[in-house]
Parts: C-alpha cells; structure tokens; sequence
C-alpha cells in the first residue's frame, strides 16, 4: 500500500503519545521513522515500529529517560543512555558532538546504555546538515560468527561516515553485515531470495533465503574475515571509549539494549575552503560517475546519493509499505 509522508507521521505521532512519550519525544521518534521511510529504508523506518513499542510494552525501553553526560574530557565526553529510546539518544548525542566540533574542530561524544538506534545514517544526514563531517557507530548482540566460527559472537555493528556537500551529502551507511537483518526481514516480508548470499543456514551452508537465514542469526561479513576483524574493532572501540557493554555482555540479556555507540563529529570549516572542499568531493563523484558501466543501462551512485533520490519520489508518490506492516501500526493505534 502507500502511505504519504504527513499520514505517516501523523500516525506515528499518535502511537507514541499512546505509549507514554512526551509531546517533543514522539514527534522526534515520528519524525525519525518517517524520514527514515521516506529514503527508502523501510527495515529501519516504518516497519521497525513495532518491535520498538514491544521493547517500549516490555519496560526495556525506558520512555522517560533519555542521554546525560557523565564525563569530559576537553572535547570528548562521556554520556550514559539511562536505557531510553536509542533514536532520542541518538539525536542528542549527535548534537553535542556537533557543538563540540564547532568549538574544538572535532569533538566525540562515547554513548553507553542505550538502545537501537534504527538507521543510523540519519545522524550522519544531520551532522552534514549542520555542515560536519560524522564517524558515527555501535555495537549490536551477536548476530554474526567471527570467521572461521560456527555460532555468533559478533555483531553487524552499523559503520556511518557522513561529509556535508552543497549539491547532496555523501552519506555512507552499512552494517557491517552484508545484510542487516532489519533489511533481510524487507526481503522475507516481499517473499523473495536475497541477490547474494546473507548468512549461514541451519545446515552451515551460505544461503539467500532471508526466511531461512532469520532462524539462526547467523549474518555474513562483509568481506569474509576482514568484516569479522572489523566488527570486532569498532566493538571494542564503542566499548573501551564509552566504558560500556561490549556485543558479549549485550548477549547475556533477553533482549537487545544497553549498547555502545560513538559519535565522532569535525567542523571541516576550521581548516578546509568549502569551495575547495566542494571542488575535491565533485572531483571524485565526476570520475566514478563518468565509469563506463558493465551492465547496459546501469549507473554507478555515490554513498547517499540513492537515498535522496528515493526520497524525492516518496515525498511526490507517497512511500510503499508493507500491507502487514502498516496494519500492525494502526492496530497499536486502536487498541
């Protein structure tokens, strides 16, 4: 079905009133989800929804709790999530980092005890909005075995670098799976295989069928044993610089919260032209758009360049949600 923009967040809105969130809260979490639809990222916009009022139901997501520093130092802080709601969090703690990159030319903010945070490249959209550069990323309960192994230990650790651009950001945002599951559940909801291999079965085999591959967790690396490596680095990262939970003790609990995360933020105009600055980026896009394609008709996209795109249709055509989706959405509404 499709749903517009206005309709979507107005729902949203509603629901999270319901849920007991404050009036600022829900039209940050309806606004969030919404936008997060609009580029096209269902899996951690519209259809995330309801898992979250779950945690919410659960008292796992704390609604009247949100991110406050705990330690500083110079221009990196320390801030504990209080277990509120990851997208608050997010929001905040990106913020800050902001400011701190304004004042210092960079500033990092290290996040602990918090929650999913859905699509992470919104904070990276709005750190280039506010004209900065953004390394953003968390850790996550083991989805994915370390390589060479059988059963997970490891997260997808969602990877995000965002650099501000006048004639669209550049916005990279990737999981350090080669599929999220929140993605793999889009491909299971519209029953079709994924276009290459997402995991191991429950016969140890890589498999494409997203049905098959949600039994186990057990989610590909990117790259094979250099994702496995690298998940593990930005895990101990979010951990030792947030002196939270690592993906280990985030598996000893019933469910996913209390994750790490790190918000790293530099103000580019401390020590770069803009106009140089917009000359080197477009420089780079020129030569790998100008790429001769190796499929007839193919176009080769710059990170973010896609999720704008996606953006402007769904804003003119109204977004393409999932009928099953939607109707849990309406069916909290109305309880």
């Amino acid at each position: 079905m499709t749903i517009s923009s206005a309709e979507m967040q107005s729902v949203l809105y509603e629901l999270f009133l319901k849920y007991g969130f404050s009036e600022t809260r829900a039209k940050i979490l309806a606004d969030t989800h919404t936008e997060n639809t609009l580029m096209g990222v269902n899996s951690h916009g519209v259809n995330r929804v309801p898992a979250f009022i779950n945690l919410v139901r659960k008292g796992i997501i704390k609604i009247n709790e949100e991110a406050e520093p705990v330690d500083a130092f110079g221009s990196i802080e320390r801030w504990d999530g209080r277990y509120g709601s990851g997208v608050i969090n997010a929001r905040k703690c990106t913020d800050r980092a902001i400011e701190l990159a304004k004042a210092h030319g960079m500033g990092l903010v290290a996040l602990r005890n918090t929650n999913h945070w859905m699509r992470g490249g919104a904070y990276g959209w709005q750190a280039a909005d506010a004209g900065c550069i953004a390394i953003l990323f968390t850790n996550t309960q083991p989805n994915m075995p370390p390589w060479g192994g059988r059963d997970s230990r490891i997260g997808n650790n969602p990877f995000i670098v965002a650099i501000p651009r006048a004639e669209g950001h550049v916005v990279l945002d990737m999981a350090i799976s080669q599929f999220s599951f929140g993605k793999i559940q889009e491909y299971a909801l519209k029953d079709e295989k994924l276009p290459f291999a997402g995991g191991w079965d429950e016969n140890n085999e890589l498999s494409d069928d997203p049905v098959e591959l949600r039994k186990k967790q057990r989610g590909l690396p990117i790259g094979y044993w250099k994702g496995s490596a690298l998940s593990m680095i930005l895990d101990m990262l979010a951990t030792l610089l947030s002196a939270g939970d690592s993906t280990y003790k985030i598996s000893q609990k019933e469910e996913e919260t209390g994750v790490s995360q790190i918000y790293l933020c530099i103000d580019p105009g401390k020590f770069s032209d803009p106009n140089i600055s917009e000359k080197l980026l477009n420089e780079i896009i020129d030569y790998t758009h100008d790429v001769p394609p190796m499929n007839s008709g193919d176009k080769v996209y710059y990170p973010g360049e896609r999720a704008l795109m996606n953006r402007e249709r769904n804003l003119a055509n109204g977004m393409i949600v999932d009928d099953k989706i939607w109707r849990e959405v309406m069916e909290l509404v109305n309880q």
